[in-house]
């Protein structure tokens, strides 16, 4: 039997790959993962809707569609700043990644903190809460005044995620942006100033103890075999423990667009990988599956 993935998702707290039809299956840490991409990778569509064209797509493209359906899943879209009039309240966040990244950022009060989640953000808070358009000015204000991005390179975060600082250190970092936001004057007016609240997501990552990063995989290719025991999960990347004691990070949103059936644990792990300049593969300890 074959399936369709469509990403990971976050639900209460807990990752779960998601597949088309809507079903989704909860991971959990320590678990063996094993599957084989099979045939080439087709645009999944966008928005519920399947690609028209069911076009080919490059395999190691993080979006995974073609250019119309990629223009479709844009549209309406929060953050390509497209969507304009929902009348949700919306909250700005202050999100850390690693020592010195930081950002601003806007999501949907009904959301909580999934797209937190969604963006491997080790630490955060909220900031402030209020109409969609304030809070869209005041991410833009805050950025230009504070110095911080709209985007971190989840390159950068990943080679991270193994060398995090105590809680505490995290926790600092937020509250110093936090202070240095609330002397931006202007933006209180029309949000709802949030206190200082310290979030941290590293236990519902699993990243305590996480062994270096020995490779990221590139792309999936016809044949190639996935294979590990998951380590940790945060964002879209999935931490697997490879049969050979790499610790390896799948992005699953290159698994969008495959066609993927299940193969035995044991398997070879044979799709490209990049290794991490200098990374040397820890022996495993016991069994792996």
């Amino acid at each position: 039997m074959e399936w369709w993935c469509r990403g990971l998702g976050w639900s209460g707290g807990v990752p779960g790959l998601r597949w088309r039809g809507g079903r989704v299956s909860a991971l959990a840490y320590g678990q063996g993962l094993a599957f084989q991409a099979v045939g080439v990778r087709r645009c999944p569509g966008a928005r519920g809707n399947p690609c028209p064209l069911e076009a080919v797509v490059s395999g190691r493209a993080t979006g995974g569609r073609c250019a119309e359906c990629a223009r479709l899943d844009r549209a309406h879209s929060v953050a390509a700043d497209t969507l304009l009039d929902d009348p949700r309240p919306y909250r700005v966040y202050l999100a850390w990644f690693g020592p010195g990244m930081t950002k601003v950022g806007i999501t949907a009060e009904a959301r909580g903190e999934a797209r937190l989640l969604e963006q491997g953000a080790v630490a955060f808070s909220w900031l402030g809460r209020g109409p969609l358009m304030a809070a869209r000015r005041t991410e833009e204000v805050l950025r230009q005044a504070l110095g911080v991005p709209d985007r971190i390179a989840y390159e950068r975060k990943r080679a991270v995620r193994h060398v995090l600082p105590p809680v505490e250190e995290r926790a600092r970092e937020v509250q110093e942006l936090h202070r240095r936001a609330r002397e931006v004057g202007g933006w209180t007016e029309t949000l709802e100033p949030l206190d200082f609240v310290a979030r941290d997501h590293a236990e519902a990552f699993h990243l305590d103890g996480l062994q270096p990063l020995g490779g990221t995989v590139t792309e999936l290719v016809d044949g190639g075999v996935v294979t590990g025991r998951l380590l940790a999960a945060a964002g879209p990347d999935l931490h697997l423990l490879d049969p050979g004691g790499r610790c390896v990070v799948l992005d699953t949103r290159l698994m969008g667009g495959w066609a993927l059936r299940g193969v035995g644990e044991a398997g070879a792990f044979s799709v490209p990988v990049a290794a991490v300049a200098g990374a040397e593969p820890e022996s495993a300890q016991g069994e792996l599956f």
